[in-house]
């Protein structure tokens, strides 16, 4: 049973990528030290994720803590379930049931997403949505192709579509100016959203990253422990050797 497991845990991280074979990923600079990015992925995840998504792992007085939020202003301000308390876990109200009829399967828990598919392709999913009037929910995804899930954040980033458009592929060396070219198969801002496109990746960018956060919650400690542990292994060495040469002085 043991290596069963063992097996689904090493396969999963390639079944995650499968979809993304051909595609590029853009580079998501993760930085769990960024409190305040942080903070604005929180409050982006509770506005327009948790409707849907649950962190089933995670407990509100745990990314308090570790995100430096007030008590009260956690429960105030990223806490809709008027029945949660400060120790619970972020879990949803909505029916299993209920989401297979609405989505056609359950919207999955997200709490270790950032580690299942890695925080580039969470980040490039994110920005990748664009209008598909032959899906039920009117979008589909470049990364993850026909997925059932709506694209939420649309107000913010505006409506792409999915053709022929402009890419910039240089600039000239005497004047600067971009030079462009024609390529299939782009997405292009169709309809502008309520962010500008730096605006709307600087927020999904702080979302990426509270994602990344709520994977691994001890990362920043870990690696700071690690540190610590390297350099106690280097002193611990010294009297090791010394008495390693010791021991084997008299032995011929």
């Amino acid at each position: 049973m043991k290596k069963i497991f063992a097996l689904i845990a090493a396969v999963l991280p390639a079944l995650a990528m499968a979809s993304t074979e051909g595609v590029h990923l853009d580079k998501h600079l993760t930085d769990l030290t960024d409190k305040a990015s942080l903070q604005r992925g929180a409050k982006t995840f509770m506005n327009y994720c948790m409707g849907c998504h649950s962190l089933e792992h995670a407990r509100f007085n745990r990314m308090a803590k570790d995100l430096d939020i007030p008590e009260a202003l956690m429960m105030e301000n990223l806490v809709f379930d008027t029945d949660k308390k400060f120790g619970d876990l972020a879990t949803i109200g909505m029916q299993v049931e209920d989401s297979k009829k609405w989505f056609g399967a359950t919207p999955p828990d997200l709490t270790l997403v950032a580690r299942v598919r890695r925080p580039d392709w969470v980040y490039t999913y994110l920005r990748s949505f664009y209008v598909d009037p032959s899906r039920p929910w009117g979008v589909n995804n470049v990364v993850f192709k026909d997925v059932g899930m709506p694209n939420v954040l649309a107000a913010l980033q505006g409506n792409q579509h999915l053709g022929t458009a402009p890419v910039t592929v240089g600039y000239d060396t005497l004047t600067g100016q971009p030079i462009t070219e024609e390529q299939e198969h782009t997405l292009y801002l169709a309809e502008e959203g309520q962010l500008s496109e730096a605006e709307f990746d600087n927020l999904v960018f702080d979302l990426v990253n509270f994602l990344t956060y709520s994977a691994e919650p001890i990362a920043v400690e870990r690696q700071r422990l690690g540190w610590w542990v390297l350099l106690f292994l280097a002193i611990f060495f010294v009297p090791v050797y010394m008495l390693n040469k010791e021991f084997w002085r008299d032995v011929k």
